[in-house]
């Protein structure tokens, strides 16, 4: 009797042991899908505040404003723009002398 009594003493601390260490084994990967929601959360977040800063700096008036500022650029008018027709840029093209020869 004693004998059976020691080897269920053993069982039952052994499965104590297990089942503590199980529950252990819960809660850190309890936490960490926490902490991984959390920093899912937040880069979500931080995806969203530079979806609104990248509207924000291709507004057309923001686009305009640092063509004229950075690039010297203006607003084509009638008085400045140039047509080209067909038999004009076949020709001028055909007329220029070649990148390396000499005239």
């Amino acid at each position: 009797m004693t004998r059976v009594s020691m080897l269920l003493l053993v069982a039952t601390v052994v499965s104590a042991l297990w089942l503590v260490h199980s529950h252990y084994e819960s809660r850190r990967m309890f936490m960490g899908l926490e902490a991984a929601r959390k920093e899912a959360k937040r880069i979500e977040v931080d995806h969203d505040r530079l979806e609104v800063e990248r509207r924000a700096q291709a507004t057309p008036l923001r686009v305009e404003q640092i063509a004229r500022q950075q690039l010297n650029m203006r607003t084509a008018s009638p008085a400045i723009t140039q047509y080209v027709n067909a038999q004009g840029a076949a020709t001028g093209a055909a007329s220029l002398p070649a990148a390396g020869a000499q005239p």
